[in-house]
């Protein structure tokens, strides 16, 4: 029998399903690993904006009918919005069962204020410019393609993978300004609403850092990606953690055996048993 680590809250951003760069098998295996009482999803979890019904593959509906059975077994889902799934804002204050959809979220942990959102509102070049990031996006998607293709070359000859998106933003001053000033400006903005904590995603940069200036400090994190970094945040016994996929051992929860037997008819059965559970906790309430 696997033994699933228990968790209070995991959070996942930035899986980006439905594009060629989402390592959806690999999110799988984490969630598989799992048993949170929370997981919140903070946004860029399906990516409407490149949505492509021809490409949608049998891994990246098995992650949303994962997350399904989740809620169905008791996990509380929070869907906390992005900009890249930002059409889902118009549902935002909706609940299905053990899912919700939020723009932001501020939870109590321990006797301390979390402040939850996807980080797109501070975006500038989205702000202003929206078509000018969503070609962005689909050049950042041509990107990853050819970075599987490199990694795959390097893993035949027993070298290690190489991330050239996280090579070119670590080398582009501009790009590690916009990061730092990003990072500064939401804690920042926390510090001075009190909140002990502050959690993002959206610049696919993991991290974990104290913040101060003269008025307090917060502790900055970012769940960063599914793309380059498999990385998540994880709150149990009063302390955050960065979880990281490509430094753990989960080979006992790799699960591809059912992938190829999924369609989406099976996913809308995933629904319906979501659906169905709520519907007989409250005839018994």
């Amino acid at each position: 029998m696997k033994i699933k680590r228990k968790v209070e809250i995991a959070v996942i951003s930035d899986v980006h399903l439905g594009t060629y760069g989402c390592h959806a098998k690999h999110l799988l295996t984490y969630l598989n690993s799992i048993e949170p009482k929370k997981l919140i999803l903070n946004g860029d979890i399906v990516d409407i904006w490149q949505f492509n019904k021809r490409y949608f593959p049998k891994s990246h509906l098995k992650v949303i009918k994962k997350i399904m059975d989740m809620a169905s077994e008791g996990t509380e889902i929070i869907y906390i919005t992005g900009n890249h799934d930002e059409m889902l804002r118009k549902f935002s204050g909706t609940t299905i069962g053990k899912i919700s959809i939020v723009n932001k979220l501020v939870l109590k942990l321990d006797g301390k204020k979390a402040w939850f959102f996807h980080g797109d509102v501070f975006d500038v070049s989205i702000k202003n410019a929206k078509w000018l990031a969503k070609l962005g996006g689909y050049g950042y998607d041509a990107l990853t393609v050819l970075n599987r293709l490199v990694n795959w070359f390097l893993e035949k000859r027993g070298k290690e993978r190489y991330s050239l998106s996280k090579r070119i933003k670590n080398s582009v001053k501009s790009a590690v300004k916009y990061i730092h000033d990003f990072e500064n400006v939401i804690s920042e903005l926390a510090i001075e609403n009190g909140y002990d904590y502050v959690v993002c995603g959206h610049i696919h940069q993991p991290k974990m850092e104290y913040i101060e200036n003269k008025h307090g400090k917060t502790l900055y994190l970012n769940s960063g990606d599914w793309v380059e970094n498999f990385t998540a945040l994880e709150y149990q016994f009063k302390r955050w953690r960065i979880y990281n996929y490509n430094q753990d051992k989960l080979a006992p929860f790799i699960v591809d055996e059912d992938v190829e037997d999924l369609d989406i008819k099976n996913l809308i059965a995933a629904i319906t048993i979501v659906e169905q559970t709520e519907k007989k906790q409250k005839e018994k309430s």
